[in-house]
């Protein structure tokens, strides 16, 4: 079971770190699965991940308040209507954008309505 603890952590951080240059793959959600996978599975891996200097103070956030940063809510916002822009760009179809309009305002609505954390009120 720790293999496949590790190798699904493994993958969350190259997903998180490909979001990094990805500007519509979230990177913040795959640092917390991979923190989780890697807590059940390697201490050494999980203590680096939540010490990080950049995703650290993000991941502890999350499991101490449930809480997303301003900064991080505007962001993900941004790339969520880019995303729809793109689509729109790229003239899907009506069912396409619908969908997609229904499932980022569902999304983005969740996001936006998360605690800001400490110190951001």
């Amino acid at each position: 079971m720790r293999i496949l603890w590790i190798s699904l952590g493994l993958v969350a951080l190259a997903l998180g770190l490909a979001g990094l240059v990805l500007p519509f793959l979230p990177t913040t959600p795959f640092m917390i699965l991979a923190a989780a996978c890697f807590a059940k599975s390697s201490p050494r891996l999980h203590d680096w991940l939540v010490g990080h200097s950049v995703f650290g103070p993000a991941i502890r956030d999350w499991r101490q308040y449930r809480a997303i940063n301003r900064r991080a809510k505007r962001l993900a916002i941004t790339a969520m209507a880019g995303a729809f822009a793109i689509s729109l760009a790229l003239g899907l179809g009506w069912p396409v954008l619908a969908a997609q309009a229904v499932v980022l305002t569902i999304m983005g609505t969740w996001i936006w309505t998360r605690p800001e954390g400490p110190g951001q009120r």
